[in-house]
């Protein structure tokens, strides 16, 4: 095994464990903080929506972004099933977080304004972005009938939008989580509660999760050793 595969492996495990720490993290603070998790009650259905899109959109996309550098021994197109494979339970997954926020927001008494503030303006900027990455990404590297050519020309800016939709998808969550805790502490936020403090502990924490999957994809020693046959998403 070479020392940069052996490097990769240790941040690689660094990282699956952050983000489930993440996950975990956000799991609690829902838990302890904001009522737990409901099917009935419209202000806590609400709470499925920040859980099911840390699961899909931090960790998930980190995992789907690394998994080409993961598993460099797979076939090309076992490696490319398993990408879309992640990225249609990351769909899923946001659907489900966008039917909570709606549903909560409908039926809350008085009724919550849909879209209206800076982080679900981004949010459905990064939905839409996901979308479109998804979809091209299915027709140029799936699809059979697509020349080679086109997806070596689609393959760098897929990876730059990938990288973006993340970042994105970070500073989304951050929006969320700072714009709750406020406007559920009020004006107890000030004084910096208990939930304030780890609000700010778990927005520190998506920051170097993000970091660290930003620097393991873009560091060029990690990228996969180029193949006789064409790769195609983040080699």
């Amino acid at each position: 095994m070479s020392s940069k595969t052996d490097l990769f492996k240790k941040f690689y495990t660094l990282n699956q464990i952050i983000g489930l720490i993440l996950i975990y993290f956000v799991y609690y603070w829902i838990v302890q903080y904001r009522g737990g998790f409901s099917f009935t009650e419209p202000k806590i259905i609400f709470n499925w929506h920040p859980l099911l899109m840390t699961i899909a959109f931090l960790y998930l996309f980190a995992n789907a972004i690394l998994h080409y550098r993961a598993f460099p021994n797979n076939t090309k197109q076992k490696l490319k099933n398993q990408h879309a494979l992640i990225h249609g339970c990351i769909l899923f997954l946001i659907v489900l977080a966008g039917f909570a926020a709606f549903v909560s927001h409908q039926y809350a008494k008085p009724q919550i304004p849909h879209l209206y503030s800076l982080h679900s303006w981004l949010g459905v900027i990064t939905i839409i972005m996901f979308l479109s990455q998804l979809i091209s990404g299915l027709w140029c590297f799936l699809y059979p009938g697509v020349a080679a050519q086109h997806r070596e020309t689609l393959a760098p800016y897929h990876v730059f939008f990938g990288i973006g939709i993340f970042i994105l998808a970070v500073a989304t969550a951050l929006l969320g989580f700072c714009e709750k805790i406020i406007f559920a502490l009020s004006d107890k936020y000030k004084l910096l509660p208990a939930e304030a403090v780890f609000g700010n502990i778990l927005g520190i924490l998506c920051v170097f999760y993000c970091i660290l999957v930003v620097y393991m994809i873009t560091k060029p020693e990690f990228k996969r050793k180029p193949k006789l046959e064409y790769e195609s998403l983040l080699k």
